[in-house]
């Protein structure tokens, strides 16, 4: 009797490492890409901002793409300051943009992420830690900041992965993520 009820203790915890190691297996095989388009209506943050928003003027949707599916999505937009509001974004993006087409392509210093989400557990940890290595990589871009809205939870998640409250704005907050 001792030995079934060992045996099937042993065959327990083996079944609980293997559901384990198959919902992460694919943290470890991601990578992130840069995306031609993404159903906006999932977008938990901004919905409101269409595709042609986040394709204009050098801004960019990355995701993180495993075995042919996307588990979490981050937009971008680059700029040389830092936005306050969506408006400002956009402004400050055109801006970036227009001078980057004058000079070497390269838009803008800052990395502003205005929009992220994860349709994975560990997806919107992992794609801010792969965007990170993207722009320390890049040399161009020297700052990754956020224009986040004024929730808790945006408030904390940030704070979770590492980065530091630059400022409170009237509709948003930024964060900064050391680079």
């Amino acid at each position: 009797m001792k030995t079934i009820k060992r045996k099937l203790k042993i065959l327990k915890e083996r079944n609980i490492k293997k559901k384990l190691n198959s919902i992460f297996e694919w943290i470890k095989g991601a990578e992130l890409v840069e995306l031609k388009s993404c159903d906006t209506n999932e977008d938990p943050v901004r919905p409101e901002l269409d595709l042609i928003f986040r394709r204009s003027y050098g801004r960019k949707i990355f995701g993180l793409k495993y075995k042919k599916e996307i588990y979490a999505i981050m937009c971008f937009g680059f700029t040389n300051e830092v936005p306050k509001t969506i408006k400002e974004l956009d402004l400050m993006t055109k801006d970036a943009y227009l001078i980057s087409a004058h000079r070497d392509q390269n838009i803008g210093q800052i990395a502003i992420a205005y929009t992220i989400w994860s349709k994975k557990k560990g997806g919107g940890k992992l794609i801010v830690k792969e965007v990170f290595k993207m722009i320390k990589k890049s040399n161009y871009l020297n700052r990754l900041i956020t224009l986040s809205p004024l929730t808790e939870m945006a408030r904390n998640f940030h704070l979770n992965n590492g980065a530091v409250e630059l400022q409170v704005n009237e509709e948003t907050q930024n964060f900064e993520y050391k680079i």
